[in-house]
């Protein structure tokens, strides 16, 4: 599809530069979007165009919108905690065992899908085979997650994760109580060179990652732990708290201890979790600034109620 625009005298008065022309002309798409546009030769003219200077009067400026390409990806009616939504963005809070998006293993019954069941009109919004979508939990881990509703507001959201102007606290019951209140963990995290499924902080190579630990509560072998990110990388809460503390998460099928932990637990705690399949992990906390409105945003949610209740009990057994 082809969009034509033409300069105009009030448009040269109400601005400098053609970007910033374009970004009004387009306003579901952002600055930087339109630069790569404009670097791909997706605007064209007989006048040679500059994004720094607006052109003069009359001249006519052809935008050929990229297609969006077709995905197999299936809306499917899932149930979800939504906690705000807008015309630019939601907010859910995601359960336990729920894959945030397709992939080898899990095709479809994902997050994508019950999102485009809400929202059928995501095709195209950021990646194809993830649309919308701008962070992730993992399989395990519950807790607030934003999705984006336009591509404007992807690339808003994604350049505040990239920049860190984000606010994310986590909090997670672990196995031991030999730490420090307070503690940064920082290391690099890359894929393990021993086992292809994990991620490790014993890499030569890898993202630098950094988490901020504060002890909210110290049991008599357990410990429930509050987590701020700084960085974003792949499993890096359950990486540092296993290798770089030798404290894991409890019930974590790929860094915890089970045999330890069974030890540990009482009588109540193994009946409680027994069939429980995911790790003591939560998304408690997401504040950032709307890219879109500017409003400030600031949600909480509690735990799984698996997690609450593990949490009395080791409470009730405190000495």
């Amino acid at each position: 599809m082809t969009k034509i625009f033409t300069i105009t005298e009030e448009d040269i008065q109400n601005h400098k530069r053609l970007d910033t022309y374009l970004s009004e002309a387009l306003p579901d798409i952002s600055r930087s979007l339109i630069r790569k546009h404009f670097e791909k030769g997706l605007f064209s003219s007989s006048a040679q165009l500059n994004l720094k200077r607006i052109p003069e009067v009359g001249t006519k400026i052809e935008f050929e919108q990229p297609i969006v390409q077709e995905t197999n990806l299936v809306a499917q009616n899932i149930p979800l905690e939504i906690l705000f939504e807008d015309e630019h963005l939601i907010i859910i809070n995601k359960q336990p065992g729920l894959v945030v998006h397709p992939a080898p293993g899990n095709p479809d019954g994902t997050l994508v899908n019950a999102i485009l069941h809400h929202c059928p009109d995501l095709s195209g919004i950021g990646n194809e085979k993830r649309p919308g979508i701008v962070h992730r939990l993992d399989k395990g881990t519950s807790g607030i997650m934003v999705i984006a509703k336009s591509q404007k507001c992807h690339e808003g959201l994604v350049n505040l994760f990239s920049t860190h102007d984000i606010e994310r606290y986590y909090e997670a019951i672990i196995l031991g109580t030999r730490l420090e209140s307070t503690n940064t963990l920082e290391s690099l995290i890359g894929r393990s060179p021993h086992n292809r499924l994990k991620m490790s902080t014993k890499v030569k190579n890898g993202k630098q990652a950094i988490t901020h630990m504060k002890v909210l509560t110290f049991f008599e072998h357990f410990s429930h732990v509050e987590l701020k990110l700084e960085t974003g990388r792949t499993h890096q809460i359950r990486v540092h708290l296993s290798e770089l503390s030798n404290c894991p998460i409890i019930n974590d099928p790929l860094y915890g201890r089970e045999k330890e932990e069974k030890l540990r637990y009482t009588s109540v705690m193994k009946n409680m979790i027994k069939d429980y399949e995911h790790p003591f992990l939560h998304a408690k906390v997401l504040g950032f600034v709307h890219p879109i409105t500017n409003e400030k945003l600031h949600f909480t949610s509690k735990p799984p109620k698996i997690f609450q209740d593990v949490l009395q009990t080791l409470n009730e057994n405190k000495k």
